[in-house]
């Protein structure tokens, strides 16, 4: 009996469940080491299977993080977008809610992250156009807030929002990077750490300003 090539795997696993292997592994790779850095070899490596088969299954390097990256550009979205839905009235500040959502959906996948924000993208390459198009998505999610944030606060130029959409994606970026670090801590630790943190940050602002 001849198997079908569209099911056949490596080793007796069947075709699907290598494919989730490799995109598991993948996307870690891509994660840590960055488009540049990371090689199909290694991630044929880290899988038990030849590259060639990789190709065979994937395609070129490039299919294979855009494989890794639309499940993740989809999944950070969602969470995003789910989270600035209109809030029960005793939820916790949209930017809790945002980080809370966010540390959920990269839990068991934290190095995902910079598979969205990798920075060793090609320049002008299918690649980088398609992250950007997930990175914009979020940004644009992102300056509704923070422009809601500074007009409660009294500010109305948009400069101000621009900046701290910028600052907002740096923070995120930081607090993942910091996970990272961190594997003990779970998603509830850290949206529980962010909320001392920005408490602490407003306690500051409403000392300096009795003191100006």
């Amino acid at each position: 009996m001849t198997t079908h090539p569209s099911k056949a795997g490596t080793k007796g696993v069947p075709r699907a469940a290598r494919e989730l292997q490799v995109l598991a592994a993948a996307t870690e790779e891509f994660g840590r080491h960055g488009y540049e850095a990371t090689t199909v070899a290694a991630i044929a490596t880290r899988v038990g299977v030849t590259k060639p088969l990789l190709h065979q299954y994937f395609g070129s390097k490039q299919d294979l993080y855009l494989a890794c990256l639309d499940p993740v550009g989809e999944r950070l979205l969602g969470a995003v977008r789910t989270a600035m839905a209109e809030p029960a009235a005793d939820a916790p500040p949209t930017s809790l809610r945002v980080l809370a959502a966010l540390f959920t959906a990269l839990e068991g996948r934290r190095d995902a992250w910079f598979v969205l924000y990798d920075a060793t993208l090609p320049p002008d390459s299918e690649a980088a156009r398609r992250a950007s198009y997930y990175r914009t998505a979020i940004d644009d999610l992102a300056a509704t807030g923070t422009a809601d944030l500074l007009q409660s606060a009294g500010a109305g130029d948009p400069l101000d929002a621009d900046a701290l959409k910028y600052a907002w994606r740096g923070l995120c970026t930081a607090l993942v990077r910091w996970w990272i670090n961190h594997p003990d801590q779970s998603p509830e630790a850290m949206t529980q750490r962010c909320a001392r943190i920005f408490a602490a940050a407003r306690a500051i602002g409403l000392t300096d300003d009795e003191h100006a």
